[in-house]
């Protein structure tokens, strides 16, 4: 995705949903700084919560439809930035910043993984 000149960065937050307090401060802090956020669906509860009234075979297919939503959001970004308190980086967010990486986006991290390769 090209840039227009004078366009801010866009950044996509990207991380478990067990950090939602940590989402929402990232989402703050990456506003001010003059960056353009795209996050998850709601920073009051996880996807899981939200969709629990659902059957389990709906609440999946919705999973998966967020799942594909956010990877739409990380397509629009120019750049993502990895949620991930204590270094914690779980299965579905090592998905997404795989494919981050596989699409040419920037990867920043809100504390140094300890991990080499991530």
């Amino acid at each position: 995705m090209t840039r227009l000149p004078g366009r801010p960065t866009i950044v996509c937050l990207c991380g478990s949903v067990r950090f939602l307090a940590d989402f929402d401060a990232a989402s703050l802090a990456e506003t001010l700084a003059g960056r353009m956020v795209l996050s998850v669906g709601s920073h009051r509860q996880r996807d899981e919560d939200a969709l629990g009234h659902l059957p389990a075979g709906e609440r999946a297919a919705a999973l998966d439809r967020l799942a594909e939503l956010h990877r739409h959001k990380i397509d629009l970004a120019d750049e993502i930035l990895v949620i991930n308190p204590g270094g914690y980086v779980g299965h579905h967010t090592q998905q997404e910043i795989d494919y981050a990486r596989a699409q040419g986006k920037r990867v920043r991290w809100l504390m140094c993984p300890e991990r080499p390769g991530l």
